[in-house]
């Protein structure tokens, strides 16, 4: 079959024409990563639910954490185009790795750069950017998760310190995380952010063991027993659910170009494979329903192409809703998991053995589409941004 350096990206319409020689060499770069440093072990990886933890420092190298965090910050000081392009490329290797970059960068940077003082600013975006740090977002709850704000997390005002209790769920990078922002409720029910750090006493964060998807990712709790927080480690601009929202907004950004990457791979594997495998005395490729899956895949990537495109342009502008990315992410999503279920058939028997990679994307993309926002809830997110009620109160 196919090597790493045959990979062709579907590209119908041309969608190169709407990027810059920069972004081009951007999506090469790290494209040429992939190839290199993910594909050889990603099966094995995912296999034995191992994440490749020396991947960070190199992720960091490319410029995959905070990409559109300026440089004074240590960030790349890039487009909001460039940082979906980078998600695309990684998840074409691998939701788990995407998950990850996408926490450090849009639930963990944006909000110390968004909502932060300017020493939270110097003291942890250049660390968190080149990977020495590794950052995790506390929002979702055992008990709460669409309804984040019923959630129990609190913290109270002992002088010189916040002491926080509380417990947060499935959450990306945990263990190894050697931050969290932390969202929980002060004592006037007010959710706020704060930053806690690994090795304050009464912070454990227990890994999550037993997944079928995204096994070659960290997934875990956050556990906050009496635990006393510096009042320097709040993030003073956040105050409400609108502050974690535009952290989920700008992931859930990173996610429509994420599974596209995902997509693509697997209609490139299951193109390939049709062209090639012989039924019949002539390549499965030539028949009616083996051509229908791969135009109605090639449809809907390209569709996706240009969903994406257009908002990371109006993100560019400043004029990206929440509502705006919360469809693009439902869509896009939805569009590879379908893709990567159509693919494994024309694969027949070998779609489901790690020869290839259909499977394990099929398996991660079913937690893709829950994180984040669930699938559901942002079918009512778009319900509610059209007619003006809220269905999901």
């Amino acid at each position: 079959m196919t090597t790493p350096n045959q990979y062709i990206a579907p590209d119908y319409f041309n969608t190169d024409d709407l990027l810059s020689d920069e972004h081009k060499i951007i999506r090469s770069a790290v494209r040429e990563w992939v190839n290199r440093s993910v594909k050889p072990t990603i099966e094995e990886n995912f296999e034995k639910a191992f994440f490749p933890r020396h991947l960070i420092k190199e992720m960091g190298e490319i410029g995959a954490f905070g990409p559109f965090i300026p440089i004074e910050y240590g960030g790349a000081g890039m487009d909001y185009l460039s940082y979906g392009i980078i998600m695309q490329e990684l998840e074409r290797g691998d939701s788990g790795l995407r998950s990850m970059a996408s926490v450090q960068t849009s639930l963990v940077m944006y909000p110390i750069y968004t909502f932060g003082t300017e020493e939270q600013k110097r003291r942890f975006l250049p660390k968190l950017a080149t990977g020495e740090m590794i950052g995790c977002f506390g929002l979702t709850e055992p008990n709460h998760g669409s309804d984040p704000g019923s959630m129990l997390t609190h913290f109270e005002d002992i002088g010189d310190h916040f002491l926080l209790n509380g417990t947060k769920m499935w959450i990306t990078n945990s263990s190894i995380a050697d931050i969290a922002v932390v969202w929980a409720k002060d004592e006037q029910g007010i959710v706020r952010g704060l930053i806690a750090e690994k090795g304050m006493p009464g912070f454990s964060a227990p890994e999550t063991n037993g997944k079928w998807s995204l096994r070659a990712s960290v997934t875990g709790e956050l556990v906050f027993d009496q635990v006393e927080v510096p009042k320097e480690n709040i993030l003073p601009d956040a105050k409400g659910l609108s502050g974690p929202l535009k952290c989920l907004s700008s992931a859930r950004f990173g996610i429509a170009w994420g599974v596209i990457g995902a997509a693509m791979e697997c209609y490139d594997i299951a193109l390939r494979y049709a062209m090639e495998r012989q039924q019949f005395g002539k390549p499965i490729a030539g028949f009616q329903l083996q051509q229908k899956k791969l135009a109605e895949a090639l449809t809907e990537i390209t569709k996706a192409q240009l969903l994406a495109w257009r908002l990371a342009v109006l993100r560019n502008e400043g004029r990206a809703s929440a509502a705006h990315i919360s469809m693009a992410k439902r869509n896009n999503v939805e569009m590879a998991l379908n893709i990567a279920r159509e693919m494994r058939q024309i694969l027949g028997a070998m779609g489901i053995t790690n020869d290839f990679p259909i499977m394990r994307h099929m398996m991660n993309l079913e937690s893709v589409i829950t994180y984040e926002g669930t699938h559901d809830v942002h079918l009512l997110i778009t319900g509610h941004d059209i007619t003006g009620i809220p269905a999901y109160k």
